[in-house]
């Protein structure tokens, strides 16, 4: 594991893989190992039936401050994703057309 992994925060992310729903920001954990370590004890943790109904857990590196109040964390993330979303879509007005080349 490099330096990087160490000091990185990564945001631990509930989601459900049927429904396609977000569950938030779990956790915000400091070192890419601590935070698969959490993501095993939310994982063990789970309930068979939120397991069944598709609730899964992943990472993703994050500028979020770890130890942060989940919600908080929830918030910044979503804020940061419709920022990023609403800036890919400005750029993609301004692509040339694809032209298909294929005969």
């Amino acid at each position: 594991m490099n330096s990087e992994e160490l000091k990185a925060a990564y945001a631990v992310i509930r989601h459900n893989v049927r429904t396609y729903e977000s569950g938030g920001v779990a956790a915000v954990i400091k070192g890419k190992q601590n935070a698969e370590t959490t993501v095993k004890q939310y994982e063990s943790g789970q309930s068979m039936e939120e397991h069944q109904a598709g609730w899964r857990y992943f990472l993703e590196k994050t500028d979020l401050k770890p130890g942060m109040d989940p919600e908080q964390a929830t918030q910044r993330r979503q804020a940061e994703l419709e920022t990023r979303e609403s800036k890919a879509l400005q750029d993609e007005r301004f692509l040339p057309p694809i032209v298909n080349t294929r005969h």
